[in-house]
This record gives C-alpha cells, sequence and structure tokens, in this order.
C-alpha cells in the first residue's frame, strides 16, 4: 500500500511539473518552488517511512512464505514475493538506501533471506562503514596483518578437509553471534550462506564474536596497577559482547608469566601508534623539534628482557634555564629534559636527559631503559593521557 501511495504521488508530482509555466503570474513561480520543495520533503519522508514499515511488513511475511515452501537458502531465489510485490521490486537506490541504514545484526539477518539480498548484503561497502565506526579506533596495521594469516590458516585447513564440512563452513559457523541468528538458520546442513572469508563482514563478525584475538593496546595496565600509571602496553584483546568489555593478554614480562585482564573498557584501549613489535626500539624522528611544553610519549622497559611501554610525560627546561620564555634556550641544546609529572619533586623517576643528536637507548638495571620518542600533536591524545592522571602524586 505504501509503495503504491509513493508511486501515485510521484507520478501527480511530474505531471503538474510538466505543464507550461511560461504565462503564469509571478505568485504561481513561487507557488512552483514551493511544490518542488513539498516534493524533496515528501520523498526523504516516504524513504524514512518505507524504512521503518520494512521490518514490520515485508520481512516477517518473506521468512513466512519461504518457511511454508521450505525454500533451501543455499540455492538461488531470484524473487521473494511478498503478495502482488515483490522486495527485489523496489528500485535499485530504494533498497540501497534501506540497507546502508541498517545496523550490523539487521543486516546480517538480511543476508540470509534470498541469494540476491545476501550478494548485496555482504558487500564490502555496506560493512565499511560498521567496522569504522565500532573498531576503527582500536584495531591498526598488526591487526588487519593478523586477521590476514588467520583467514589464510583457516583456508589451509578448509583445504585439508574437503571431503568433510568445509574450513568456510567452520569459519562461518564459529563467527556468527547466536544472538543474531534465528530458528529458520539453525539448521547448518540444509541452510547456509556462503560468504568469502577475507571479507570485511566477515571480519567484523569475528572481532564482535571474541574469536578473532588481535594486537591492540591498553593504558593503565592490570586495573591501573600504580606501577603502570600513565602507560600503555600491548596485549592481546579478545572481544565480550554480553559485558562490551575486553580480556587482555598481556606478553611475559623477563621471567614472569605473562598477565591476564578482564573487563577492559574501550575508552582504555588504542591501536599501536607505531608499527613495531613491541621489543623493537622506536627511531625518534621528533628529536630536533623538541621544546620545553611538547607533550611526548617515551618508550620504558625494565630490563632487555621485558617489552616496551609507551609512557606520557613532557618536555622541561634544562636545570640552567629559569624557565623565562624571552632567555630560554634550551631548545638549541643539545640535551633534552624530560619531566615525568606524574610523581613527586625529588623522585628519582621525575627527570630524566637524553641526547637529541644521537639518542638511542639509554638507561641501565637500576632505573630501566628509555627507548624512542614521538611528540605528541593532536589534542584527542594529550586528553586522553591527562583524563588518566593519578588522583594522587607517585613516589
Amino acid at each position: 500500500m505504501l509503495l503504491f501511495f509513493l508511486f501515485t504521488c510521484l507520478s501527480f508530482i511530474l505531471f503538474l511539473k510538466s505543464l507550461p509555466l511560461k504565462s503564469l503570474p509571478l505568485w504561481a513561480s513561487e507557488m512552483t518552488l514551493l511544490s518542488l520543495w513539498s516534493h524533496r520533503e515528501f520523498s526523504a519522508f516516504c524513504i524514512s517511512s518505507l524504512m521503518n514499515s520494512f521490518y514490520r511488513s515485508f520481512i516477517p511475511r518473506t521468512c513466512s512464505k519461504m518457511s511454508i515452501k521450505k525454500i533451501n537458502l543455499s540455492s538461488r531465489v531470484d524473487n521473494v514475493e511478498i503478495g502482488e510485490k515483490s522486495v527485489l521490486d523496489l528500485p535499485e537506490l530504494v533498497l540501497e538506501c534501506i540497507l546502508e541504514k541498517l545496523p550490523p545484526a539487521e543486516l546480517f539477518n538480511m543476508a540470509g533471506v534470498c541469494s540476491s539480498l545476501r550478494n548485496r548484503c555482504v558487500s564490502d561497502h555496506l560493512w565499511e562503514r560498521h567496522m569504522r565506526q565500532k573498531w576503527g579506533r582500536v584495531i591498526g596495521p598488526a591487526a588487519y596483518r593478523q586477521w590476514k594469516w588467520y583467514i589464510a590458516t583457516r583456508r589451509d585447513i578448509g583445504n585439508l578437509k574437503q571431503g568433510k564440512q568445509s574450513g568456510l563452513a567452520r569459519l562461518l559457523i564459529a563467527v556468527w553471534p547466536l544472538s543474531w541468528t534465528n530458528s529458520k538458520l539453525d539448521n547448518s546442513e540444509k541452510q547456509r550462506i556462503p560468504l568469502p572469508t577475507d571479507s570485511i563482514m566477515s571480519w567484523y563478525l569475528a572481532l564482535e564474536t571474541g574469536k578473532f584475538c588481535f594486537p591492540a593496546q591498553v593504558y593503565n595496565r592490570e586495573n591501573g596497577h600504580v606501577g603502570f600509571m600513565l602507560s600503555c602496553y600491548d596485549a592481546e584483546l579478545s572481544y565480550d559482547s554480553q559485558t562490551d568489555t575486553f580480556q587482555a593478554r598481556y606478553p611475559p614480562h623477563g621471567r614472569r608469566a605473562g598477565a591476564i585482564e578482564s573487563n577492559v573498557t574501550w575508552d582504555r584501549l588504542r591501536a599501536q601508534p607505531v608499527d613495531a613489535p613491541p621489543h623493537d626500539l622506536h627511531i625518534s624522528d621528533c628529536l630536533n623539534d623538541l621544546q620545553p611544553g611538547d607533550h611526548i610519549e617515551i618508550q620504558w622497559r625494565r630490563n632487555e628482557e621485558f617489552p616496551y611501554g609507551w609512557w606520557y610525560g613532557a618536555v622541561g627546561h634544562l636545570e640552567s634555564c629559569d624557565g623565562n620564555a624571552n632567555y630560554c634556550r634550551c631548545h638549541n641544546s643539545d640535551t633534552v629534559m624530560l619531566e615525568f609529572r606524574q610523581y613527586a619533586p625529588g623522585s628519582r623517576w621525575r627527570h630524566t636527559a637524553i641526547n637529541r643528536r644521537n639518542h638511542r637507548e639509554e638507561g641501565n638495571e637500576a632505573d630501566g631503559f628509555y627507548g624512542g620518542i614521538r611528540k605528541l600533536k593532536t589534542e584527542r591524545e594529550i586528553s586522553m593521557w591527562r583524563s588518566l592522571w593519578p588522583t594522587e602524586v607517585l613516589e
């Protein structure tokens, strides 16, 4: 009924636009502009109404009819009838607009209606936005490489067992969220939705179900342990959709076994700022630009067996400088004084000095080793560190 109403109104508007208007008075021209504006608003309203009523009327009746006829989802269905109309009879632009507005769970369910909708719903361009909005802040190049390795491994396993259930089918069974499926998709022997394993949809679902663990970094690790305040360490993360939190598995520190932390929230995560393993020294490219007041992160580790963590600090003034901006020449010196103001004055962790020209890794077994430096250039990064500032000064 809604489609019939929409097409009738659009035809009437197009008929009005085709009438000659050259001899009309000025007030009639203004009414024509008003009509064009109303036509645009009305079209937007119709599309919105169509999207809202799509699931209330079309999809339930579609699934009901498919259940009665016992249609196999793996076979090609070119036309799903709904009374006298078909879902696929919608204009291509309207259908595409509907699919773009669907949340991930409903887009996944739409892929199970028929082969034509499946081909549309698994398209990467529909899932890129969902991936970027939910996972873009914590997924970096290292996580992408690990995903490629993961699907290559799964593909190899599937090739070795072609006589049994395919590797792709096992991957899909592993990654489909149980809360997103219904009874019509439970029979995996009769109903399968083949997807390319390297699609963005498959990656999204693997992350969503926690089946795929990915590398990222955690602020203030081990529930804010005092020894890790204002630091950020690498970890392997797996997502728990029930609690909307993560489990973090940290690499071993020297002879100490790797730690596991549960219930890590989104606001404590980020993608690695440097695409390098946690034991590798970052080659600093900002040393010549550092001057008092700059915000920085610096690699630090207890000894050479430990992985690096990134620690927040700032560039301070040299002891010979009184801090007067009119006379400060600290930026011309080869020595750069770094300050970690979360520690009390007089603490051995409060200051450290590095050489601007030939800095690599500096330190000792007593105070640890200071590695590469990153200059923070965005307010978002700086405000993130400030939000984690400890309530008490550290000793």
